[in-house]
């Protein structure tokens, strides 16, 4: 009886705020909002700006960079069905399944694009530019022609990564300054070690669905040689904080400093699967605890 149940239960349809979420990858939302409002946060701070004086401009950010990143996810789901099909981890995909029709999904990133944006315009000209670049960059050069042609495709593909910051900072001011080079920067080299370790997880899976992924093509060795030069540079890249704080670059050459000590220690010790889910793990850390210590030390000095 309890048996039958499990199996009944599992053939369920999946309600509609699920399907919503998994198309628009919320997750992916969440944790590039993060880096958005750093962005944000430094510009208040390194202007003098009080953040009560930007609660318009700060809403409009908000909402304007979900809807945009929401709407990169989605017409990145609707293109990759062919290829999401083979892969274990994103098999169950609700536009690989159709839980959502093409139709539906077009509509749904479509519409989110054009709505982001325009939110993004009523903060500033320039915010929507650089959510434009990001999508751009996200839906067409990645999805459409470098994850499946080159394995540059990650490179290629952390431009989009990398634009959070600048909406963010764009929607506050449109001086820049090194602050907002940093941000730019760091995670523009963040990405590679990140989604590496992420490929070398997935190795059999990425070779399954023909994706030219660096470990694939080019195999292990290449891929930590690799690796080692990001972190190299991600170390170097924290000096671009000290106009922010001599604290922050402290902690941002602590972190990467750390992260390639572990690569070179783990990949000795480890296998490469194992080696690399370490670094994924590490890499979650290293930027929810640089960026969360930067918004922080933004947010309160800009209320003094």
């Amino acid at each position: 009886m309890s048996e039958a149940r499990s199996v009944n239960l599992a053939h369920q349809p999946q309600s509609w705020s699920k399907i919503l979420g998994e198309t628009i990858k919320t997750g992916i939302i969440r944790s590039n909002l993060i880096v958005m409002f750093a962005g944000l946060s430094v510009a208040l701070y390194t202007n003098h700006i009080n953040p009560l004086d930007k609660i318009a401009e700060i809403i409009l950010a908000i909402l304007g960079s979900s809807l945009v990143i929401g709407a990169a996810g989605t017409l990145n789901n609707i293109y990759d069905r062919d290829i999401d099909s083979i892969m274990d981890r994103v098999k169950n995909r609700p536009t690989v399944t159709g839980a959502i029709t093409l139709a539906q999904a077009l509509w749904l990133g479509g519409g989110m694009s054009v709505l982001g944006l325009a939110l993004l315009w009523l903060a500033s000209p320039l915010a929507a530019l650089f959510g434009f670049l990001g999508l751009f960059a996200y839906s067409v050069a990645y999805t459409m022609w470098s994850k499946r042609h080159t394995i540059y495709n990650t490179e290629i593909g952390s431009l989009s990564g990398a634009m959070p910051p600048l909406i963010g900072w764009a929607a506050i001011t449109s001086d820049f300054n090194m602050g907002a080079l940093g941000l730019f920067v760091v995670m523009l080299l963040w990405q590679m070690p990140h989604f590496y370790a992420i490929a070398i997880r997935r190795h059999d899976e990425y070779k399954a669905a023909g994706i030219p992924m660096l470990p694939v093509v080019k195999g292990f060795r290449r891929t930590y040689l690799q690796t080692n030069v990001y972190l190299v540079a991600l170390i170097a890249s924290s000096f671009l904080f000290m106009s922010l704080s001599v604290w922050v670059v402290v902690i941002a050459l602590i972190l990467s400093i750390a992260w390639l000590v572990m690569s070179i220690v783990g990949y000795r010790r480890m296998q490469p699967e194992k080696w690399a889910t370490s670094l994924f793990i590490f890499s979650l850390n290293h930027v929810t605890v640089l960026f969360s210590v930067i918004i922080l030390y933004s947010i309160i000095g800009s209320f003094l």
